[in-house]
C-alpha cells in the first residue's frame, strides 16, 4: 500500500479501486493526533482501513512520534491491535 504524507493538508493518503481514503491528524510536539478518516460514500472495508491505520503507525514508529487517536475508530484499533499500545503517549489508557 502506497502512503502519500500530504504535510500542506495535514492527511495521510491513499486510493483503493480509484477512490482516496483520508486520514486527517494534528501535530503537537511529539505527538500525532489522528482526527479524521475520510471514505467515499457507501465505503465498508475494515480490512482496507485497518491496513491503511498499521502503515501509518509503521510511519510513527519510525518518526518516534506518540499516537493519540481522537475518533473513535482509531481507539478500537488500538484495542484491537495492543502490539501498538506503546505508541499511545504516557496517561493514554483505551
Amino acid at each position: 500500500m502506497e502512503i502519500k504524507d500530504n504535510a500542506f493538508s495535514r492527511q495521510f493518503e491513499t486510493f483503493l479501486d480509484g477512490n482516496m481514503i483520508i486520514l486527517e491528524y494534528s501535530f503537537q510536539e511529539k505527538k500525532i493526533f489522528l482526527t479524521k478518516i475520510k471514505t467515499p460514500d457507501n465505503f465498508d472495508n475494515e480490512v482496507f482501513i485497518n491496513d491503511f491505520l498499521k502503515n501509518i503507525m509503521e510511519i510513527a514508529y519510525e518518526r518516534k512520534l506518540k499516537v493519540v487517536p481522537i475518533l473513535p475508530k482509531i481507539a478500537t484499533f488500538f484495542r484491537k491491535n495492543p502490539t501498538y499500545k506503546d505508541l499511545l503517549p504516557p496517561g493514554i489508557k483505551l
